[in-house]
């Protein structure tokens, strides 16, 4: 699924979070891991790992119940963002949070649960296009493994 994983922080709009994101391998599973620092200063509070989920077209997803992924942390609570080709706010997305526990888990996030951020617009399954990984709403230090993500059902 997707193209190429990228990291973005609230700088992009005058904040000091600083993230990073390497392909690592912990607790002897290859991952991709996302570390930072979110902080609050000048409105700022996110780092994210984002996914463009193709270059052209949108992902179609409506067959499927939700997203699936294998993930550990620091015991944090993580957002789990989608965007889809009907959102032209860059603060706009569909958002569900979940939990990086210190050994790695299954954690299943249902279409259902998420729930829209800055937009009146219905999540369109259909159009799919972007989805993010987030470290975001309070001063913490981000530290989330993700092994692997799929959509399930």
């Amino acid at each position: 699924m997707g193209t190429r994983w990228r990291v973005v922080s609230d700088t992009v709009m005058g904040g000091v979070s600083q993230g990073r994101l390497v392909l690592d391998t912990v607790h002897g599973r290859p991952c991709l891991h996302l570390t930072g620092d979110v902080r609050l200063e000048n409105n700022g509070g996110f780092v994210q790992a984002s996914l463009d989920l193709g270059a052209d077209a949108a992902m179609d997803a409506a067959g499927y119940l939700g997203v699936e992924m294998e993930v550990c942390g620091n015991g944090e609570t993580y957002n789990l963002h989608l965007r889809t080709a009907d959102l032209v706010q860059v603060q706009q997305s569909y958002r569900a949070c979940f939990q990086a526990p210190l050994r790695w888990q299954t954690q299943r996030l249902a279409f259902a649960d998420f729930a829209p951020h800055r937009t009146d617009t219905p999540l369109n399954l259909r159009r799919l296009k972007r989805i993010g990984l987030v470290a975001i709403g309070r001063a913490f230090s981000a530290d989330l493994c993700v092994a692997r993500v799929a959509l399930y059902g």
